[in-house]
């Protein structure tokens, strides 16, 4: 029975070779793929294109897709069949291409930053932040409660095979550093007071909660290096946060206080020492010189007493004018010769002037207003 062909050339094929149709479609299709039409009724053979040289160009490109580059800031791990087999510092390299070979570039020089206790909602400014109180509020060693924030910077540690670690150790990194870094701090903050984390032992804390953060990564080769803890801000929960500002108050009160009077004491001790110092050199020199006069005096009623023995009327004659001497400058005098005769009476007219003179001083010195 004759069957049409697909190309409807209406040639008939015998039931004895079942292949002739399939045959002759291969021919017609490899003649148009090749630029030539059949000869004849019975397809005659076109010019066929040979596929190695687009097997040649494919393979090539294949093999070109295994050419990369590792940045200046990356670290180039090659993974085969998803095992890693080498890592690869900063240039253009080459792996077998996928899915043989495969490789990841993870920044070993970013500094990756983690908030803990509050979010940034916006970067502003200004900026905005939203508390996370589960997060914030800690317990301290004298079980009282802090609200704490703080940020944890961290990198990929620049050591080989580190950046491998941080990839494949770690299932999450980041949320294992985010537990392990609030772990790390709440064991800080719970052995020291509030007070130690309210005032002057930040710079402390953050210290120590660094340390401990490294230490427990380290143990879980992690490759992650900590740069920095840093404490944002330090309260007591909002209930409370006004008896605590109370307390703070008073307790700078209590310093300004303090200074203020180690400063008078300071003014006025200094003083004092120098009054009590001026006064026992005073009464040491007064001492020095009653001293001083009474061995004169008593040296000189011996030289006198010497003096006397070996002329008694002499030196009593002496003594008497030098007495007279001055004892007279003193007293008012009157002096009448002898030889005038009867006494005249005598008015002594500068005494109510001096007199007068004398009562009105006191008054002029008391400073007496009219």
């Amino acid at each position: 029975m004759p069957v049409p062909d697909r190309f409807g050339n209406g040639a008939a094929r015998g039931d004895e070779d079942p292949l002739a149709e399939l045959r002759e479609i291969f021919d017609s299709l490899r003649a148009r793929l090749g630029g030539g039409g059949g000869q004849g009724g019975s397809g005659g053979k076109g010019t066929s294109l040979s596929p190695w040289p687009f097997l040649a160009i494919g393979i090539a490109l294949w093999l070109a897709t295994g050419i990369f580059i590792i940045g200046p800031d990356e670290r180039g791990i090659v993974l085969r069949f998803g095992r890693v087999v080498r890592e690869v510092g900063p240039g253009p390299s080459y792996h077998l291409p996928w899915p043989i070979e495969a490789v990841l570039k993870p920044s070993v020089t970013q500094i990756r930053k983690e908030e803990f206790g509050f979010r940034t909602v916006e970067v502003g400014p200004p900026a905005r932040y939203q508390p996370v109180d589960a997060e914030a509020l800690m317990l301290t060693g004298d079980e009282n409660i802090v609200k704490l924030e703080f940020i944890v910077q961290y990198r990929v540690k620049p050591e080989p095979e580190a950046a491998s670690e941080f990839l494949f150790n770690l299932r999450d990194p980041r949320t294992t550093l985010r537990v392990v870094s609030e772990a790390a701090m709440r064991q800080v903050v719970g052995s020291n007071n509030i007070d130690a984390a309210l005032t002057d032992e930040r710079e402390r804390i953050q210290s120590e909660a660094q340390k401990v953060l490294q230490a427990t990564l380290d143990g879980y080769g992690s490759g992650i290096q900590i740069e920095a803890v840093q404490l944002q801000d330090v309260s007591p929960p909002d209930q409370v946060s006004d008896a605590f500002k109370d307390v703070i108050s008073a307790q700078q009160d209590k310093e300004r206080m303090i200074n203020e009077a180690w400063g008078y004491a300071n003014d006025v001790v200094p003083v004092a020492r120098g009054r009590a110092a001026q006064l026992v050199n005073e009464a040491d020199g007064y001492q020095q010189s009653q001293i001083e006069r009474a061995t004169g005096a008593a040296a000189r009623f011996a030289a006198l007493h010497e003096e006397y023995a070996k002329a008694p009327d002499v030196t009593r004659t002496r003594l008497y004018l030098e007495t007279m001497e001055e004892i007279l400058p003193r007293v008012d005098k009157v002096l009448i010769d002898e030889s005038a005769g009867d006494v005249v009476p005598y008015l002594p007219l500068d005494r109510p002037a001096r007199a007068t003179a004398d009562a009105s001083a006191p008054s002029a010195a008391s400073g007496q207003a009219p």
